[in-house]
């Protein structure tokens, strides 16, 4: 697929893979939603992170190349981090999936342009003026819109998406951290053990249902689409500018909204649909006004 793609220019290539990266998350969350109504949190995680294990090996390293291990100590430690944060992310965001509506908790993951800003702030010193804070302010703002505390549509649930939001952020900007040598499939895999090693210990805890068919390939499906997710979501860090790039994640709230509206006859209420318009609103200028910032620095770089 990647091979396809090397002929587009680097800001193209970038905005194609970060749409596919965002319909192969929302499709891996809507067949996780479905199976979940029927088999506990931890096994049906368990079982997705067994079957991306074989597919891992199976699909990805013939066509992306083999796991390399032979890595310097400073990239272990940055896998390392981010496989931790991919636990995190999976088991809030599928606990927050499987009992509010899909497009609801989609909009919420897509405060990451606004998250991984103040994060590169923090972390890197990157800089930050006025008018990205106000934006991050506001589309925070939509977060509430969408979380609804105090009112007869909030959902405590809501908070497992905020939580799930922050382990992807950090999920996310430790790819900074990652030397471009380490293949994706190294990366992927660190993910997928942590997430099958994890769920499989929380589920001797939680107890065993019986599969059904239905749920196996919802499962399935699943796992097959989170491997697509995995590897864009690492790919797409790494080509063309992110300030063109990045607005193509809103693509993500469209699937959503159809897919809960088809699948699961879902549709946020006007509250949370206009807190997910000001999130993507505010989330298209961070980055609009980040690229205008860096254009400038480069134009004048004494000043």
């Amino acid at each position: 697929m990647f091979n396809l793609l090397s002929k587009l220019p680097d800001n193209t290539r970038g905005a194609v893979i970060m749409s596919l990266s965002m319909a192969a998350f929302t499709t891996n969350d809507s067949f996780m939603k479905g199976a979940l109504a029927e088999v506990p949190l931890f096994q049906g995680l368990f079982l997705r992170a067994s079957l991306n294990i074989v597919m891992l090996f199976v699909v990805l390293v013939p066509l992306m190349g083999p796991v390399r291990l032979d890595l310097p100590r400073k990239d272990w430690v940055m896998i390392g981090i981010r496989s931790c944060a991919e636990i995190g992310a999976a088991l809030c965001f599928m606990t927050a999936v499987s009992n509010m509506p899909l497009a609801n908790a989609t909009a919420i993951m897509q405060t990451l342009p606004l998250s991984i800003t103040i994060a590169g702030w923090l972390l890197f010193r990157d800089p930050l003026g006025w008018r990205r804070m106000v934006a991050i302010v506001i589309g925070f703002f939509g977060v509430l819109m969408i979380v609804q505390p105090g009112t007869d549509g909030f959902s405590g649930y809501a908070l497992f998406a905020v939580l799930a939001m922050l382990c992807v952020t950090l999920r996310d900007i430790i790819v900074r951290k990652i030397d471009h040598s380490v293949p994706t499939t190294t990366v992927t895999l660190g993910a997928i053990l942590a997430v099958w090693v994890a769920s499989g210990l929380l589920s001797i805890g939680q107890g065993w249902e019986p599969v059904s068919v239905k749920a196996w390939a919802q499962i399935t499906g699943s796992a097959a689409f989170l491997i697509v997710a995995y590897v864009t979501s690492v790919a797409v860090m790494r080509v063309g500018e992110m300030s063109f790039v990045s607005p193509f994640r809103y693509t993500a709230l469209v699937w959503a909204l159809l897919i809960g509206l088809f699948a699961f006859g879902e549709w946020p209420n006007a509250l949370a649909f206009a807190g997910a318009g000001i999130i993507a609103g505010t989330g298209i200028y961070t980055v609009l006004r980040e690229a205008a910032l860096r254009r400038r620095t480069a134009a004048n770089p004494t000043r």
